[in-house]
């Protein structure tokens, strides 16, 4: 069983180093809270490994890297503690696979620090987050469609090829149709799921349409 601590210690894994380090800063100057950071999953399982950490900040979008690959090497890893996901913006299908995989709430970057802190002493305590919609924030509203496509067999191939890395003449080569046939198709997607470029496309894709892939 946990004992008592007044010392909250928390280890906040977030990609952009700015934010990182003025956040980290910010929370270091509360009272009974200590604080160290890093940027990646790699990094993070690193320093869980030389010491214990009570509540993890967890970036929903760390670049490669997806809030929902975190918790089951944490745990596998022998990690005890809170998850709280800290994000600008998540989709309502990943907030839920979040949730289900045991984090203990989704806070928004748009609130203030003082609501952060106490969020963080809620969850520390074994409490629960509870905010609002984590969809509702500042996100662009070309990644959120008010309702979801559904994808013919042709742009389930395309995706899936796109989500490989390979490039338009190489889907074209392997579906043996011509490249400017698989740029409309492309557009065709774009449209469908309202993203603009392709690195949206494929975050989208595994985000709401892994059903579909």
């Amino acid at each position: 069983m946990k004992t008592a601590r007044q010392t909250i210690r928390i280890l906040l894994v977030d990609d952009h180093a700015l934010f990182r380090q003025g956040l980290a800063h910010s929370l270091a100057a509360e009272p009974g809270m200590e604080v160290e950071h890093c940027g990646s999953i790699r990094d993070a399982l690193a320093l869980m490994a030389q010491r214990e950490f009570d509540v993890v900040l967890l970036d929903h979008d760390l670049g490669s890297e997806r809030a929902s690959a975190f918790l089951p090497a944490a745990r596998q890893a022998g990690f005890a503690g809170r998850v709280l996901v800290v994000t600008a913006w998540v989709s309502e299908t990943e907030a839920r696979r979040l949730l289900r995989q045991g984090v203990s709430g989704i806070f928004r970057k748009e609130a203030g620090l003082e609501d952060l802190t106490a969020s963080i002493r809620t969850v520390a305590a074994g409490g629960a987050f509870t905010g609002p919609s984590p969809s509702r924030s500042a996100s662009p509203p070309a990644e959120e469609p008010s309702s979801q496509p559904v994808f013919n067999e042709r742009q389930r191939k395309v995706l899936r090829f796109v989500l490989e890395g390979l490039s338009n003449k190489e889907i074209a080569w392997r579906l043996q149709i011509s490249e400017s046939y698989v740029k409309a198709i492309l557009q065709n997607l774009f449209q469908k799921t309202g993203v603009r470029t392709r690195g949206q496309l494929v975050r989208v894709a595994f985000e709401q349409y892994e059903d579909q892939l």
